[in-house]
């Protein structure tokens, strides 16, 4: 490896945390070599938001510029139902990984559950930190787990590494202190509220069906319940037990379908545009709603899409293209999503904005599974 490489990459992971890199990270960086996780097939992102392939074979310069670049890297695709291809698996962003395991504040002699095994970097920086001995990390995907399996062994950390669905987190070796998810999460599983001490950390990317943005760290409390806020950092896939199949065009939309329409002067940019907070407060308070942008459609310069998780009820708001004043709105079903939308965006403006981090989550079990509350802060 090359320690100049090396030693730009941790250059760029202080640069984006604003302080250098602390000196037990640092060694763990330079004991667990990145390059020794990846694939020889790396996905980038391309010029058109796509992603092109990088074989280290046919283009080794440019696969050793990614493999130490402060950039997330696709590693694996899967074929969808319709036949598309999705990214399934990544290396997480280096700076990302350094801020949740300083986030995840362990200490010494504490044992770790990392849900979402992926390459195994993050379970070899856990290990040479803390002891493989305390370490536990979980993936769903067989494949996945005998490649970080090899890794591991070849990088010289050996964690136990166990194929399984991470919703379920891993009882055998109950109870953590610390709970770390390398996937984003829509509810705390109700495993891992049983299966961490108290006083023990959660640390998992945050999503919501209408923003995929933030990392709670939530802290298990002595009623069982947990409490926690939320970091402005942190964009993952999804947990594959929390995904929702649900399209738009093949399950929402029907035939026949009579919306009830109206005029907003409420711009759908400014609920769905680049304004993180705001996404991230309508995501925590409009449940189950997710959203899509549609600029080929023959009725709109370009529309907003709104839907729900049930595929019962749907919105459009559309921009005509030449004055930004009023909006026209379409929507059907149970819930009037638009409304709701703008209810909260309404709430987000008089609370005055709030950022990702002043909002609070309580998590309670409940049956077979959690439910929370959100407040702020």
């Amino acid at each position: 490896m090359p320690q100049a490489a090396l030693g730009d990459l941790l250059d760029q992971i202080a640069e984006a945390l604003g302080s250098p890199v602390p000196a037990p990270l640092r060694a763990a960086l330079h004991a667990v070599p990145r390059h020794l996780f990846l694939p020889h097939t790396l996905w980038l992102r391309g010029g058109k938001g796509g992603y092109e392939r990088c074989d280290r074979e046919h283009d080794p310069d440019r696969w050793w510029r990614a493999a130490y670049r402060d950039a997330p890297l696709v590693t694996q695709f899967t074929e969808l139902s319709d036949g598309d291809m999705v990214p399934s698996s990544s290396a997480s962003m280096p700076s990302v990984v350094v801020r949740m395991l300083m986030d995840l504040d362990v200490q010494a002699g504490q044992r770790v559950l990392e849900i979402g095994t992926g390459t195994g970097f993050n379970a070899a920086l856990l290990s040479f930190l803390f002891g493989a001995e305390n370490v536990t990390s979980l993936d769903v995907d067989p494949r996945l787990t005998r490649q970080a399996q090899r890794a591991l062994k070849a990088s010289g950390q050996q964690p136990e590494v166990v194929c399984a669905d991470g919703a379920g987190g891993w009882q055998p070796n109950a109870p953590y202190d610390r709970i770390l998810s390398t996937c984003s999460v829509r509810a705390v599983p109700l495993a891992w509220l049983e299966q961490i001490s108290p006083g023990g950390l959660i640390v998992t990317p945050w999503d919501t069906g209408w923003c995929n943005f933030g990392t709670l760290i939530a802290t298990k409390q002595p009623d069982g319940t947990a409490e926690g806020v939320l970091a402005a950092y942190g964009a993952f896939m999804l947990m594959r037990a929390q995904q929702a199949d649900v399209e738009l065009h093949r399950d929402v939309l029907r035939d026949g379908q009579v919306p009830e329409r109206s005029v907003t002067e409420l711009s759908p940019w400014s609920v769905a545009g680049n304004d993180l907070d705001a996404q991230m407060h309508i995501g925590l308070h409009v449940a189950g709603t997710w959203h899509s942008w549609d600029t080929e459609t023959d009725e709109a310069h370009t529309r907003l899409w709104l839907a729900d998780d049930e595929a019962t009820s749907w919105a459009g708001v559309d921009y005509d293209g030449r004055q930004t004043s009023t909006f026209a709105v379409a929507q059907y079903g149970p819930r009037r999503l638009w409304d709701e939308v703008a209810q909260a965006y309404e709430e987000y403006v008089a609370a005055g904005r709030p950022g990702v981090h002043r909002h609070r989550l309580r998590f309670t079990p409940d049956g077979r599974r959690t439910r929370h509350q959100v407040t702020l802060t």
